[in-house]
């Protein structure tokens, strides 16, 4: 019976997802691995593949497709840009997987595009041609499909939402050594930076707060009235639905979904977002649904599995 793999592919480990070609989830595992740079650390991966296989009475063989997501640009024809927070030789980990599955297409994928695929495969996005995904996590990442089909770009930096200059006069510097990108105001660090900043400049004492992404403890601030955790929330959504807006006049979606970690409030700041989108949208544009993305953390993974399968021919 023909199986599918997706490979969650993270600095200290692995999550792997084994699928039925139709999308189905047979099992969810975590597989500790070293740095993914020799033979011995790709043999961890591909040992600890061919076990959950097993599980299901399958073998190596029986693999037709295997997707791996990971932190970094790849290009439209599958070229791995720069990888700057994990330790990968992607031709290495190819160069193994192909050994040990010789049946499979292998495919690489960029984690916030694959789990805007994920959707497509098996979330919020089934049936949905043209939607982007938002993923508002400790930065802002995004997935781009119109057509039915992913945009990776022609340099892997398609769906890099969180970078669109929204405020020019920012001071402080992005990640990416720019100012004033959505996800220094979007992003669990951007409302955590956002709420502080307000306290201070109002001489009030903020909420505890336990660590610079814990929007956790803004939103709980927000539901028992603080006027400071409503001032940067709001600005989140001024600053979100500004480069939804944006988005809007280049590829006009039909659905834009909300995914990450701040997502989990999502029921408490869509209100607003959809507002300041309506009045910032060209009006041709207002009619695109915002709603929250369906698969959480598992997006990622479905979607590299679905990608193997549409390059094999098979989605």
């Amino acid at each position: 019976m023909d199986k599918v793999l997706g490979i969650d592919v993270g600095g200290t480990s692995i999550k792997v997802g084994l699928f039925t070609p139709d999308g189905e989830l047979l099992e969810e595992r975590k597989i500790p691995t070293p740095a993914l740079v020799d033979d011995d650390a790709y043999a961890v991966v591909t040992s600890g593949i061919t076990r959950v296989l097993a599980a299901h009475d399958a073998a190596p063989a029986d693999v037709i497709a295997c997707g791996l997501d990971i932190p970094g640009p790849v290009a439209d024809d599958g070229t791995v840009g720069f990888l700057p927070n994990i330790q990968l030789d992607p031709e290495g980990l190819v160069g193994a997987i192909t050994a040990t599955f010789p049946r499979a297409t292998v495919a690489f994928v960029n984690d916030a595009n694959a789990a805007a695929l994920g959707e497509v495969w098996g979330g919020a996005a089934r049936g949905v041609q043209s939607f982007v995904l938002i993923a508002l996590g400790t930065g802002v990442g995004g997935g781009v499909v119109t057509g039915g089909r992913l945009v990776a770009g022609a340099f892997g930096a398609g769906g890099e939402i969180g970078h669109i200059t929204v405020e020019r006069d920012e001071p402080l510097t992005c990640g990416c050594g720019r100012h004033g990108c959505l996800e220094q105001y979007a992003s669990a660090k951007g409302v955590v930076r956002l709420y502080l900043e307000e306290c201070e400049r109002r001489g009030v004492t903020p909420v505890n707060v336990e660590h610079a992404t814990d929007t956790l403890s803004v939103f709980k601030a927000l539901a028992n009235g603080d006027e400071c955790a409503g001032i940067a929330v709001d600005k989140m959504c001024d600053y979100l639905a500004l480069a939804l807006s944006q988005i809007s006049c280049v590829m006009d979606p039909e659905l834009y979904l909300i995914g990450g970690g701040v997502a989990g409030a999502f029921a408490t700041f869509a209100p607003r977002l959809r507002e300041r989108f309506q009045e910032l949208a060209l009006p041709t544009c207002k009619d695109v649904r915002i709603e929250a993305a369906g698969l959480g953390n598992q997006a990622a993974m479905y979607g590299c599995a679905y990608e193997a399968l549409r390059l094999r021919g098979e989605a």
